[in-house]
């Protein structure tokens, strides 16, 4: 929210007091609290007739400082709250130098000089790398009586700023103002399905506002110099989390925010919908499955849209007798050809659901003040919103969902949970505007946790469309309702690469767009780009996204590019597994990977799948693509041909390639199974070797299986022209390949080594 009319001026009806001075402060061993004055204080009189704000300072985990600003601290708390993970083990130290106090933990330290005008600095390594200077720490009042706590903090020259969720305006957050409200927007536009109240830049730091509800940023947009954050709230805080490197700053926000799980292996594995309003029964869906095995494109998810209940029913989880008499046979029927099975869902029970009058008796759905049930037409008729803070409620639906467990089905579609009024009252008493936000936290953790309590923590996925903090934790997600066209597409890629940067690990796409149908051209390039995505769907909504519906080459790119996806599932996995463990994105921004290249920083239409391989997907219909390639020499994954950075590239990929280099010295796993997603992975594997350094350390690479655990582990080790491949323990058969050097570029013959064999050594070719 704008407060400010220009430099010098307020907006009308605008009142507005910031921190002018420490008039007192506190310091104990491992806090520090500051009571900062609005006006100098002169004398005694100035003491008089004017607010005091109280400034709290404090460590919750190493390299992270939390502030806390009030005004009036005798407001009433309600919830719901983030859950926010400080390390017990863990305390600031505080030290008094004169008038300077600071405040230090890990890396990072908090700066305040006492005797001088108002400005709280942050610093790392004696570099400044934020201060909230002198509009940095208030509050404003508008001309309604409306209270909001503001904080700004600075802005460097040439410091850019990403996340706030899965965004799709402009990668780079600078000169945008982003209001943290879930809204059923689509990707086109400034709306978002997944808000997330945590920035981070390029200078080392990230921001997270602890409050679930509406945040309001300007991003260099109303102070050209300041990210500014408000809350309609008497307090604000906020957490300043150091890295430097951007991976660390995600490792120390995903620690105190929480990690996502890690997917089960079949989920990585290609799925098909039936599309939202398409026309279909059992016999479409047998044709779908049918059509895909004839076609020689592997299949693991099979996924049925809204219309598996009946029309004006959503939800009363009973299968449509008039398309799908048999449920539980048909389900058993696709089991038998190995496929998992998912289902649409929503948090809403329309009214003509026979479960709308059983949840309107027990209590369980959301009322108005006057104990009304809170209704509307919009989406289905007279639909209303389950209470999830009511814990039966919770209890009841998840009932509902495990009676589908029981029948064959694998895992859920949590669809909607943005549209959620504040006119009403929740069970718990939680504050409707703090709950609106939250409410998809309350709806994903209650079907992840009756998948994980039915198949256990590592078999547990959904396919979520709104999150806010917190949700990260029951991943999958993807990118909502797009439309059918190269842009969308790139939009996509832009609120993915978003989200990444906001702590969630897994994140997908409807894959040859949403809303209309792709050209052939726009479906080719967007089943390339969806099989180098962490998920794979192809859906749609009111057509069906089946390739052989486009042509016969989209075939040939769909059967592919699942096999490639398949052979790369053991250097996937072990993303995943990165994700799980360090809160890094499986899809990484290039900043992520390369925050010391300034070239890298603002870009949007290419990144790194895991740490090792780069992807440019294709948004052009004539196969043009220009991309970035940094420092070192890189070796196309598909062709073995040889790229030199840094520098831009321009070129033209049919539709059975795109840029995908492997990193210098990086070492790629990929499996030998082509039809199916979990296979013992270190059995048979393959290494594309991009030899090393010359007596260097080396490169480890470990293959993981598909429990998580390590199959195996390979040392890479170069001296002189001489390349050596160490395997720990000595898996089964396996081979290696190497990049040639020079004009022969391209992946060496394989060196196959026979089963027990734990070493090969190979001479690079000039």
């Amino acid at each position: 929210m704008k407060f400010t009319d220009g430099y010098w001026l307020m907006r009308d009806g605008i009142t507005a007091r910031y921190a002018t001075e420490v008039a007192d402060a506190r310091v104990e061993d491992d806090r520090l609290t500051l009571y900062a004055s609005v006006q100098r204080v002169r004398g005694r009189g100035d003491t008089l007739n004017r607010p005091l704000l109280t400034v709290e300072c404090w460590s919750p985990a190493e390299g992270v400082i939390g502030i806390r600003s009030t005004h009036h601290a005798g407001a009433a708390r309600r919830g719901p709250d983030f859950e926010v993970r400080s390390d017990p083990g863990h305390a600031g130290k505080t030290a008094r130098d004169g008038s300077v106090l600071e405040l230090s933990s890990g890396g990072l330290l908090l700066r305040v000089d006492t005797a001088a005008p108002w400005q709280l600095d942050f610093l790392a390594g004696g570099r400044t790398l934020t201060s909230a200077q002198s509009r940095g720490t208030g509050y404003a009042v508008t001309g309604e009586g409306r209270h909001h706590s503001v904080a700004q903090l600075s802005l460097g020259v040439g410091e850019l700023v990403y996340g706030l969720g899965e965004r799709f305006t402009p990668f780079t957050r600078n000169g945008q103002s982003v209001d943290i409200w879930q809204a059923d927007g689509g990707t086109a536009s400034e709306q978002a399905y997944k808000n997330v109240p945590f920035h981070l830049t390029n200078r080392g730091y990230g921001v997270f506002v602890n409050h679930p509800g509406q945040v309001s940023y300007e991003i260099g947009s109303e102070s050209v110099g300041q990210v500014q954050f408000s809350v309609e709230d008497q307090s604000l805080e906020y957490y300043v989390v150091h890295g430097p490197t951007p991976k660390e700053i995600l490792a120390r926000y995903t620690a105190l925010t929480g990690r996502p799980a890690l997917p089960p292996a079949w989920s990585f594995g290609l799925w098909l919908s039936t599309s939202f309003t398409t026309s279909y029964d059992e016999e479409t869906v047998s044709s779908f499955v049918q059509g895909m095995a004839e076609r020689d494109i592997p299949l693991s998810v099979f996924h049925f849209d809204c219309f598996w209940m009946r029309e004006y029913q959503w939800c009363d989880f009973t299968w449509d007798p008039a398309v799908f008499p048999d449920p539980e046979g048909m389900l058993g029927r696709l089991k038998e050809r190995d496929l998992r099975v998912c289902v649409w869902i929503n948090p809403y029970i329309a009214q003509k659901s026979p479960l709308f009058a059983e949840a309107q008796r027990l209590g369980y759905l959301v009322c108005k003040p006057n104990g009304d049930v809170w209704q509307w037409d919009l989406w289905q008729a007279g639909m209303a919103l389950v209470d999830f803070t009511h814990p039966e409620a919770r209890a009841w639906y998840a009932g509902q969902l495990r009676a589908l467990l029981g029948q064959g089905v694998d895992c859920f579609k949590t669809d909607f949970g943005e549209r959620v009024p504040t006119d009403v009252v929740w069970h718990d008493g939680s504050d409707p505007e703090r709950m609106h936000n939250y409410y998809t936290q309350l709806y994903n953790e209650t079907v992840f946790e009756v998948l994980t309590g039915d198949r256990g923590e590592g078999d547990a996925v959904l396919f979520a469309r709104s999150a806010t903090t917190g949700g990260q934790k029951f991943p999958v997600h993807w990118g909502g309702d797009c439309e059918s066209t190269f842009g969308a597409m790139a939009e996509s890629l832009r609120g993915g690469l978003s989200l990444g940067l906001s702590g969630f690990g897994f994140w997908s796409h409807d894959i040859g767009g949403f809303e209309g149908t792709p050209t052939p051209e726009v479906f080719k390039r967007w089943v390339q780009f969806g099989l180098l995505s962490s998920h794979s769907r192809l859906h749609g909504s009111d057509s069906y996204r089946v390739p052989w519906a486009y042509d016969e080459e989209a075939v040939a790119v769909t059967r592919d590019f699942t096999r490639l996806k398949h052979r790369l599932m053991p250097y996937l996995f072990r993303a995943a597994l990165q994700a799980r463990e360090e809160g890094t994105p499986v899809m990484r921004a290039m900043v992520l990977e390369f925050p010391g290249d300034p070239a890298c920083h603002a870009l949007d239409r290419q990144y790194m799948l895991g740490e090792d391989l780069l992807v440019a997907p294709v948004f052009t219909s004539d196969g043009t693509v220009e991309y970035y390639v940094p420092q070192g020499t890189w070796t196309h994954l598909l062709s073995g041909e040889r790229t030199e950075g840094p520098g831009w590239r321009s070129e033209q990929f049919g539709f059975d390639s795109l840029p995908l280099l492997a990193r210098p010295g990086s070492v790629i796993p990929m499996g030998r199974d082509l039809d199916r997603p979990v296979s013992d992975w270190a059995e048979g594997v393959t290494l594309r070797v991009q030899p090393p350094e010359d007596g260097g350390a080396g490169t480890v690479t470990r293959v993981p299986a598909p429990d998580g655990s390590t199959a195996a582990v390979f040392r890479t080790r170069r001296e002189g022209d001489t390349v050596t491949v160490t395997a720990e323990p000595a898996p089964g058969a396996w081979g290696v390949q190497y990049a040639l050097p020079g004009p022969q570029a391209g992946w060496s013959a394989p060196l196959a080594c026979p089963a027990g064999s734990a070493e090969v050594s190979f001479r690079l070719s000039r």
